[in-house]
């Protein structure tokens, strides 16, 4: 999420970059199409490393996140997660 005078840029039910004057709730991974909180122990373990960030996206809430293709994170939404292996 890069801010630039309180502008965000999330990503939209449609997977594409918008701005926002609204911070997003959720973060994900492009590449694995999965998103997650954005204290997640393993996103946060992987941007240590130097890697994840040129794919990071950035979602306004969950139903966002849904709409454009992504699944929860397990690590971080475990209940989630498995709601969504359930259906999957």
């Amino acid at each position: 999420m890069r801010r630039v005078e309180n502008v965000f840029t999330l990503t939209g039910t449609d997977g594409q970059p918008y701005s926002s004057a609204v911070r997003g709730t959720l973060g994900g991974h492009r590449g694995g199409k999965l998103y997650g909180r954005l204290d997640c122990r393993a996103a946060l373990r992987a941007i240590a490393r130097g890697g994840y960030v040129k794919h990071r996206v950035f979602f306004l809430d969950e139903a966002t996140a849904i709409a454009a293709g992504y699944r929860p994170c397990a690590v971080c939404m475990p209940l989630e997660y498995a709601l969504w292996k359930q259906i999957c």
